[in-house]
Order: C-alpha cells, then structure tokens, then sequence
C-alpha cells in the first residue's frame, strides 16, 4: 500500500505540479474503495444531505449527522487524508463553539482537517481553529450553505471586483493558517491567479484546470443522482442503471421462482430428515 497522505505530501505534490484528487465519501463500503483506489483526499462533505439524507439542501444536516459517517468513513480509509465539512451554524456562533465542534469532528470521527465555507467573514475562526491544532481547509466562490445570501447566482467573480475580493479573501484565509481552499464555480482564470498567487493547496469544482486539484461528488461522477447535471461534473459511470438494471432482475427471478435454486440452497441428510417428527 502507498504512504499515507500527509499535509506534507500535499503542499509537495502542489510545489511539484502534481495535480490532487479529491471525492467525497459517506460510508465504509464506499471508503474502502476510494481509498483503494488511491485517492488523495476523501471528503465527508456536508452533500450527504442531498445524496445520502434526501434533505433539499445541505443546511439541514447536522454536526452528529456528519461525525456518524465521518467515523464510518475513517474506519474504511487507510491512505486518504480525511476532512470532515462542518454544516451549518457549527462554526458561526462564536469561536470556542466553532473549536469545540472541530475538536469533535477529529476526536469522534477521525478526521483529520476540517473544512468551513466563507472568506474575510470566518478568517478569525479559522485562525483560532488552526492555533487549537486542527487543519482548516476553506471553501469560497459558490458557497451552498450561504446560497440563499448570494442572491441565485452560481458562478462568483465573473466581474473584477467580485474577483479581485476572492482573490483577497484568499489571501486572508492564507494569513489565518488555512492550508488548503476549494474553489466552486469561479472562472478559470480567476482560479488560476488565487492559485498562484497562494501557498494554499487550492481544490477546484468548476474553477477550470489550473487549480492544484479537483473534487467531485462521488455520486456525481458514477451517475448514481438523477436529474440535471451540473456543467462542472464529468460522469465516469452510469451506475444508477446498472443498479436499476440488477434490482428489476432480482424481482424477476424472484417473481418466476428462477431464485432461489437448489444451489443457493442447504441440505439435511436424509436420516436425519427422517427423524423429525
């Protein structure tokens, strides 16, 4: 198996130009593969709301909601580095909750970094986290947990100076110790100028190519959600209907009595049949 990803091999593979990868992850069976895999980073992003809840958005999911997959998730995982996402309102109140709840995110579930959405606004909460010895990885452009506030729009930055304020706000989360920052849904170009300009690992989705690497929802990327597809995702799989596909068989065979057969089922010995009553 190949070394554990560290923050060291991290900031290594950006100084080098190796690109990272990272997917989310939500549970066991789904962590033992990705880590097989070889993956980078796996992360417990608060879109299990959407894909593993059924909720409509991911401000409904809780903090003992993401520790409970998280720690399944880490139980699977024995290369990835893990960041745990931290919903909603668990690192907005007030600084010693946002370090009590990331201590419980590394504690219970095993993570090993943390990651919260914003810029400018949550830099004193970042800094404080990462002086109380836990990794911040930040998250700005399209931010889902603040969607609402950004008025519909999905792409941020697409003028100068709503780039030029993520460009700073980068910089920012920089100076407050974060080591890492997702990009959602900026322009390429944009992307490309934080990229360079930071010492930060910067983790695209839908910021284009020259981020120092990339995340997808898994479900995404394997074709497992239906509906619409958002521009940014590139399906690798249609298992949805694969599933669908071995689901209508198993009631098919079920229905027809073609399963079970004599082969999938276990034997008495004929005198020992014979003595029951």
């Amino acid at each position: 198996m190949a070394d554990k990803v560290t923050l060291g091999h991290l900031a290594a593979k950006k100084q080098t130009g190796r690109k990272i990868t990272m997917l989310t992850c939500y549970d066991y069976t789904m962590a033992l593969l990705v880590d097989e895999a070889g993956i980078d980073i796996s992360l417990v992003g608060d879109s299990l709301a959407n894909v593993m809840l059924g909720y409509g958005s991911t401000i409904p999911v809780t903090l003992e909601e993401i520790i409970h997959h998280a720690a399944a998730v880490s139980r699977g995982t024995r290369r990835a580095f893990l960041i745990g996402d931290m919903p909603f309102m668990t690192y907005n109140i007030s600084v010693e909750e946002a370090i009590r709840n990331c201590g419980r995110v590394i504690k219970e579930a095993g993570m090993e970094a943390v990651k919260l959405e914003g810029g400018r606004e949550v830099a004193p909460v970042v800094k404080a986290i990462v002086d109380a010895g836990i990794p911040v990885m930040g998250h700005m452009g399209f931010t889902p947990q603040t969607a609402v506030k950004l008025g519909g729009s999905v792409i941020q930055g697409r003028d100068a100076a709503a780039a030029q304020r993520l460009i700073d706000d980068a910089r920012i989360l920089e100076d407050a110790g974060a080591f890492s920052l997702v990009l959602e849904c900026v322009p390429d170009r944009v992307a490309k100028k934080i990229t360079e300009s930071t010492s930060m690992v910067t983790i695209g989705i839908g910021a284009g190519p020259h981020c120092d690497g990339q995340v997808l929802v898994t479900h995404d990327m394997l074709g497992l959600t239906r509906g619409k597809k958002f521009k940014f995702v590139q399906r690798y799989a249609d298992f949805a209907q694969g599933y669908l596909d071995a689901f209508r068989k198993y009631i098919e065979d079920v229905e027809t009595g073609k399963f079970p057969t004599v082969e999938h089922s276990f034997a008495i010995k004929d005198d020992e049949f014979e003595r029951l009553g």
